[in-house]
Order: C-alpha cells, then structure tokens, then sequence
C-alpha cells in the first residue's frame, strides 16, 4: 500500500510539474496583453459600478438634502475613489483615456480652483454656481473644464469633491461644507449648485462608460487593436507602469507637496483622502505587474503577467521588481492622515520622513521597471506610439 501510494503521488509531482512547465511555456506576450486587457476591463466596470452607487447617493441627497444624506454621498465618493485610483496603472499611453479625446482631464484633473467653481472665502459671488448667466449642463461644464487654466476645473472627480466637502480649512480634518448650501433659502442658488452636483456626476458616469467600452471583449474598440500589439503593447503597458512611479505618483502627487507644503497641491484636498489616492495608485502598479486585481466583489482576476513574462529572461530581476513594488505598498500605506500635516515640517519629522521613503521606494522601482524592460528586448520607453 505504500509502494503504491508512493507511485501515486510521484506520478502526480510529476504531473504538476510538467502542467506548471507548460503554463510557463505559455507565458508569451499575447496571453500578456490579453489579459491585461481583461483586468483593465474587469477594474473600469468597478469604477463605473462604485460610481453608479455614489450617483444613487447623490441623486437622492439633491431631492431631500440633510446632513445624513451628505454623509452617504461622501462615503461612497471614497469607496469608489479606492478603485479609480488603481486604474491610474493604465495611462500614459495614449490610451483611451489620455489621447486625444481621451476623458482624463474631465476625469481626475487637479489641482483645482475651488472659486472657479463656487463661493470660497472672500469670494460670496464667485464661481460657475452663483453666475446665472452659465447654463449648468453636461455639455457646458465639459467646455468650461480646464478653459483659460489647467486649475480651472469644472469637471471629474475632485469637482464632486469640492461640492461634497467644500474647502479644507481645517489643520486637523477635511472640509466641512454645511448640507444647508444644498437648501433653498438656506443659501445662495442652492439650486444651481444641486443642479450642478447632478450634472458633474452625470458627466463623470458618461466618461467611466466611455473607458468601459473602449475596453469591451469581442468589440471593435481600442482592446481589439491592443490584444494585436504584442510586444508593442506590452511596451505600453510598462511605459503605463514606469510614468505613473516616477513622474506622476513620486514627482508630481508627492514631491511637489513635499517641496511647497501646501495643502492645495495634495491630491484630495477638500475629503483629506490624499494618502488613500497615493496607496491605490501604488496597488494599481503591483495590479498589473503581477496580473492580478480583486474585485469589487471580492473575486480576483489573476492570469498571465508582466512578472511571469519577465521571469522567462531573468526570474532573478522579476522579482527583484515585484520586491521593491511590494515595498513601494507599504511605505504608501504607512503615510497618515490627514496627508498636509504629513509633509510639514523639517526633513526629519516623522512624516516627511514617511513620504521620502515612498518617495525613494517609487524612484528606484522605477528604474527597476526600465531595467526589466531591457530584459523583454524593450529600449524604447520616452513616448508611446
């Protein structure tokens, strides 16, 4: 019996190996890019389901506002913001989202102008809200979006932002915009700014079903053309992965904070959710990197990755990268809230020492991430095509 049991379970090493022998086999660019492609899918279908759910919120705050229903709203503004962060892996590109029609800067642009928007302090009149002579619809707010300013916003994700919490006046929290502004004859054209509240979310639901689409299986859209790339796309996926950790993430959502400690050049100013942008963002880059995403319903896509696929030139640098990406996770989410008292304050204060570390872990996996593109025979990474 166990002679027997022996054989068996030698047979079935055996097995396994040689199944794991094929799957590394098959580990090329096409199953790669196919897979990618079906993550990026499977992360902007959650965005869009988050942000259908904050519209619900919203929608119902505008019939009946009251201090409750601005509660709800702000919280699934956060829950669906931990998922449109790790989608920030997928830029840089030009990809759907940022060529030339892409929705990027109606999506996420910042830093932002609260008075282009709505009355600040010293400024009762200002804003589109309190200019009646502005019509508060789709089409208008996507063309006053970034016109004569890129701080200029009118438009995505921190425009709703701004409108859920006001300006963050506080040291010690995030903004505290009274439900009352929502009220009639509680303040000033309280109905062009539900109106308007409205309207920018509906805008932002158009633009998330746009990115959806241009990612579709079995469409002629942008994924189609993508899947065909080979090793063209997965040069866009790395140059997606290398811009985001050291130009965008570590140089202009930290570093820049850090050189002028101003809280107007963090990334969620108004909800105090800066340090939760830079920890999606940096769990959007491992995402990729390692071909795997769970999901807004707890399952997980997981498949060929960019690991594996430089694991088959050199499983030594593979993962070396997948080690300082691991870090780069953890030393975004070792950085406090609220993020602009983290960055104030001498070199040596234990925050700005948090922020340096990501920082350095960002910078150096960056250069890891060239060096495991050279591996893949990919030189070329300035400028997609």
């Amino acid at each position: 019996m166990q002679k027997r049991r022996f054989v068996q379970a030698t047979v079935l090493s055996i097995a396994l190996l040689a199944g794991l022998s094929v799957q590394a086999q098959a580990v090329d660019s096409k199953a790669v890019v196919q897979h990618y492609a079906a993550l990026v899918h499977a992360n902007y279908s959650d965005v869009l389901s988050s942000a259908q759910t904050l519209q619900k919120a919203i929608q119902a705050f505008a019939v009946a506002p009251s201090e409750a229903g601005l509660a709800e709203a702000r919280k699934t503004w956060l829950a669906a913001r931990e998922f449109y962060g790790q989608t920030e892996a997928f830029r840089f590109y030009s990809g759907p989202i940022d060529d030339d029609r892409g929705p990027e800067g109606r999506l996420n642009s910042w830093p932002l102008d609260e008075s282009y928007i709505d009355r600040v302090v010293g400024k009762p009149n200002a804003g589109i809200v309190n200019n009646p002579k502005i019509k508060i619809n789709k089409a208008a707010l996507a063309k006053l979006n970034e016109r004569g300013g890129e701080e200029n916003i009118a438009a995505g994700w921190h425009a709703i932002e701004f409108l859920l919490w006001g300006q963050d006046l506080s040291d010690t929290g995030p903004g505290e915009r009274s439900f009352e502004d929502y009220v009639s004859g509680k303040a000033p054209h309280a109905d062009r700014r539900r109106a308007y509240l409205l309207t920018v979310t509906e805008l932002l639901i158009d633009d998330l079903n746009y990115l959806v689409k241009a990612w579709q299986p079995g469409a002629k859209n942008y994924r189609a053309k993508f899947e065909q790339g080979g090793i063209e796309s997965v040069r866009k996926m790395i140059v997606g992965l290398g811009s985001l950790s050291r130009g965008e993430l570590a140089g202009e959502r930290l570093e820049v904070a850090m050189n002028t400690q101003d809280k107007e050049d963090e990334h969620s100013c108004f909800s105090d959710n800066t340090h939760r942008d830079v920890v999606a963002n940096a769990q959007g880059i491992e995402n990729v990197w390692l071909g795997s995403y769970k999901r807004l319903d707890g399952s997980v896509v997981q498949g060929a990755s960019l690991q594996a696929l430089v694991a088959t030139k050199n499983a030594g640098l593979a993962d070396k990268v997948s080690k300082q990406i691991a870090q780069s996770v953890a030393n975004a989410s070792a950085i406090q809230p609220p993020f602009d008292r983290e960055i104030v304050g001498s070199k040596d204060t234990p925050g700005r020492i948090r922020v340096q570390k990501t920082i350095d872990s960002l910078v150096q996996q960056s250069k890891d991430i060239t060096e495991a593109a050279a591996a893949l025979g990919i030189t070329k990474l300035a400028q997609a095509k």
